[in-house]
């Protein structure tokens, strides 16, 4: 893993009056340059060059300094991350950043400094250590498969990491976990060599809420051993199986599918705002423990709402969310903790220019 005190050292050497918010042109990048510019921050995007002219036709959005790469990959080169260096860029992680990078790779080799906790990326790929992060936690949680031969009750089945849904499936028994996994690898929708984690399937509402974790704040909650908690949206995924009842019969396999094509906007009856964050609370406390500092900045909890067992956690995202881009002017919520429009794209930039302010930097980059 790089060493924080290399990354550190490139820290060190940045001039804190020209700072540049900078991710790949994707995601959620949309509302993290807005955000960024609305904070007086300089943007830079990393792009494909198929996609430049798409990202610069948005006129209040568009990055400032589009850096063009021919693949993902050129990321971790020495003359690139050096580049970035140069231009003082602070990289917001968000999904596909984590996916077209990476996650080893930006744990081992990419020694930009990047906003957040990046220790974060081994606990939220990693859905055994998620499990373990919940356990410690206090959460509830779904029932736990170790083996395709103790299902016993309608369960999904899930891929490490963030895939977006891509290759889960259902299963009710052994054998129908066998052949459903032989069926997907045969077709190479599962890699053969394809580690997989089973759960009960926990049927309810979806919800989605997005959480913002400030270090630089003193604790605001009841189960917050650290920093300052907000939650500044919700939302519930679109996904490719949400359609299965709209396929005709002889189609319905290409429905089966958990995919996420998109989000719709959700505000959750107002005494439920206690159960989210107090599991968000409990979460960030627990991240403290097994990850020091911790969740730094936003995250998302994905739940299942059951009549009678409540708010039940199934993973978690440790990163700015796609789900927030349907916020970029401030979701509901927001106007509870702010007077002006604050999407999580403008909450990070906020946080960065409160660090730059108070001489934190270094605080928010680990």
């Amino acid at each position: 893993m790089i060493s924080r005190e290399r990354i550190m050292s490139a820290l060190r050497n940045y001039s804190e009056s020209d700072i540049k918010v900078a991710t790949i042109c994707s995601h959620s990048s949309l509302q993290i340059f807005h955000g960024a510019r609305l904070e007086g921050f300089a943007t830079l995007g990393i792009t494909l060059p198929r996609n430049r002219p798409y990202y610069e036709s948005f006129p209040t959005a568009r990055p400032d300094i589009i850096l063009e790469v021919e693949r993902y990959g050129d990321i971790l080169s020495d003359d690139f991350q050096r580049r970035l260096i140069e231009e003082n860029a602070i990289i917001i992680p968000h999904g596909s950043f984590v996916e077209y990078v990476g996650a080893q790779n930006i744990l081992e080799k990419f020694y930009v400094p990047m906003f957040g906790n990046r220790l974060t990326l081994l606990w939220e790929g990693d859905r055994r250590k998620q499990r373990h992060w919940f356990q410690e936690a206090g959460v509830a949680v779904p029932k736990y498969f170790n083996d395709p031969s103790e299902i016993d009750r309608p369960s999904i089945v899930k891929l490490h990491g963030a895939k977006g849904g891509h290759g889960y499936f259902n299963a009710s028994s052994p054998e129908e976990f066998n052949r459903k996994f032989e069926e997907l690898r045969s077709k190479g929708l599962i890699d053969r060599e394809a580690d997989v984690v089973i759960e009960e399937f926990v049927p309810g509402v979806r919800y989605y809420p997005h959480f913002f974790i400030s270090p630089l704040g003193n604790p605001n909650l009841p189960n917050l051993t650290h920093g300052s908690l907000e939650l500044l949206g919700i939302d519930r995924r679109l996904e490719v199986i949400d359609e299965v009842y709209r396929g005709l019969p002889k189609i319905m396999e290409e429905y089966l599918d958990y995919t996420v094509t998109g989000n719709l906007p959700v505000v959750v009856r107002e005494k439920f705002v206690v159960d989210l964050l107090e599991a968000a609370a409990k979460i960030a406390s627990a991240s403290r423990k097994l990850f020091n500092p911790g969740l730094i900045g936003p995250f998302c909890l994905e739940m299942i709402y059951h009549p009678k067992r409540g708010f039940v956690v199934f993973e978690v995202s440790a990163r700015i969310v796609a789900g927030t881009n349907l916020y970029p002017l401030g979701s509901p919520y927001s106007p509870y903790y702010y007077s002006e429009p604050m999407s999580m794209g403008r909450r990070i930039a906020r946080e960065l220019k409160t660090a730059i302010r108070e001489n934190k930097l270094h605080e928010l980059i680990h």
